[in-house]
Parts: structure tokens; sequence; C-alpha cells
């Protein structure tokens, strides 16, 4: 509540939205406030109820973001040029506040923003044990499988990944602990506050916070000796290359990719030589927005299906 403006804190403060469903909170300049849950859309009144048309909502000012750009910068947005020019702050507890308004172009190539009027406050959560059904999927004869996990935005595949690090770090009665590397370019797996993860990633895990993943994961391994390494959202030509030479090192890979299905993976560029090279051993398939962290699909390295989703536990 602290990086919202005073108005829009008195209004959300009084609503039921800590019960783990709410997803998003979406603020438009001269719009309604808007609360995404997991069952739909919501909205506030001025005299701060939760309600479910929009057009009745509180319509939010340009002086709500403002106050709210300025919470969040500590009263310097110039000192977030770098995160601005990828379009999002992160803050303490790994909430990732995504922005939108004037694109600041210089020489073809994204500069930074002004004039910010949109704004997207996507909820992080650390849910301990979402990723106790897949444990015994990701390993194969004892050992750990390179896994990569599909889902669309918002469909829980950092909290699934988040704790899929803990428990490879820790160990169990099964499976010994591994070193763990994490890349957590955006500060959202471990959401570190002063270097320091707020999320518990396990025992045996170093964490290199907003780092380039292409950059990090060679850096991790050159000094941290991971047995494990692990990235969100890998994507670029230059991910892949990283993730073959973490490979060629044996290290074994837990990553993240946006995609419904392994057909849409396989119309991504990247992925063409990851996929016909049978880099990855399991790829997991989430279900989407509406059953966030619901496993759909577990599949091997020739993307043929080994547990539909009635087999495998809601994560």
């Amino acid at each position: 509540m602290k990086i919202f403006s005073r108005r829009l804190r008195k209004l959300l403060s009084g609503l039921p939205v800590d019960d783990g469903r709410l997803q998003e909170i979406r603020l438009r300049v001269h719009a309604p406030v808007l609360l995404r849950f997991q069952d739909g859309e919501r909205s506030v009144s001025e005299e701060g109820r939760m309600i479910r048309n929009p057009a009745e909502g509180y319509r939010v000012t340009p002086g709500d973001l403002k106050e709210t750009l300025d919470y969040l910068s500590g009263y310097s947005l110039y000192a977030y040029e770098e995160e601005l020019r990828q379009g999002f702050l992160t803050v303490q507890g790994g909430h990732r506040i995504g922005l939108a308004g004037k694109a600041v172009v210089e020489a073809g190539a994204l500069r930074g923003m002004k004039y910010i009027t949109f704004m997207n406050v996507r909820l992080a959560r650390e849910i301990r044990g979402c990723a106790d059904g897949l444990i015994p999927f990701v390993y194969e004869k004892g050992k750990l499988c390179h896994t990569l996990i599909l889902s669309p935005p918002g469909a829980g595949k950092t909290t699934l990944l988040r704790d899929l690090i803990r428990q490879i770090s820790d160990g169990n009665g099964q499976h010994p602990g591994m070193t763990v590397g994490v890349v957590d370019e955006r500060s959202e797996i471990g959401a570190c506050y002063q270097g320091i993860p707020q999320n518990d990633l396990g025992i045996r895990t170093d964490v290199l916070d907003g780092s380039p993943k292409a950059q990090g994961m060679l850096m991790l391994i050159r000094t941290m000796s991971p047995e494990t390494v692990a990235v969100d959202e890998i994507g670029s030509r230059a991910d892949v290359e990283a993730l073959e030479y973490s490979m060629n090192c044996g290290c074994k890979i837990l990553a993240t990719v946006h995609g419904s299905s392994m057909e849409e993976l396989k119309k991504k560029a990247a992925f063409e030589r990851i996929l016909r090279e049978r880099w990855f051993e399991r790829y997991i398939i989430l279900r989407g927005r509406r059953s966030p962290g619901m496993v759909k699909t577990v599949c091997d390295e020739a993307g043929m299906i080994l547990y539909e989703q009635d087999e495998v536990r809601k994560a």
C-alpha cells in the first residue's frame, strides 16, 4: 500500500485484497481503478467499496499517478533510467510495476519514458510447496532434468519456478540438495532487497540480482560454480547462447518462457535449434491466467506427453 498515492491508499486499504486471489492493480489516467482477481475483474467506488461495474468506479487522476510515481522512485524517477527503458520497476517483495506513456526514442532506440499515464501493479507471491507435485517429474533416474516451464503472462510460471528452485536447493529424502545459481534480471524470483532475497530460494542458492540473463549466467558459472542455473523468461538469441554454454559446462537448467503450447514454442525463431536438438528434457505447460499455477501437460524432450493435468497436482 505504501507505493500508492494517499487517495488510492485510502480506497484500497479497506478492501479484501489480501486473500491471495488478487493478481493485478491497473491504474490509467481518467479511467477506473481495475483489480484483476483469479475469478474476474472488479473496480472500487469513490466510497471505497468493491464493485463489478467499472463505469461506477473511482477514476484515476493525473495527480494520483504522479504521487504514486514519486513514492515508487523516492522522488527521483531519473535515478531509474535503466528500469524505465525496460518499462517496469520492481519494488520490495518482488512486485513488478509495469509502466507506459510517452516513449523517448533516440536514433531509433528506446531511451526512456515520460508522461507516464498507465501503470500495472503485478503482485508477486511466494507459495511454498506449490511445486510438490512436479518434483517426481523433473528427476529421471535420480538426476535433475533440464526443465522449461511454458505459460502465458500471469499464469504462475515464476511462482512455480521459485518453489522448484527452493526444493532442488534444499533437497529431500530422495534427492540431495544442489547448488543453484539464479539470474534474477527483474528481481521477481528472489525479490532481493539490498542484496538479500526476501523469498526463500533454498539453502544452497546464490542470486545475481538485476543482471541481464545472458551475461549473468556466464558470470555465475565463472564465479559460483553452480550445479543448476535458473532464469526467468528466456527468449533472445543471447539467452539461448548462454543456455548452451551453461549446459556444456555441465549445469542443469531451470527456465521459463512465454507460451501456451509446444506448437506455439516451435514458432519462436530462437527455439528452433533448442527443439530440434532436444536441449530440454522436460516441458511443463501451464493452463493459463484463468487457472494460475495449474499444470496442463508435462512433455519429454521429444515433445511427447508424459502426464496429463489430472495426474499432476495443482501448483
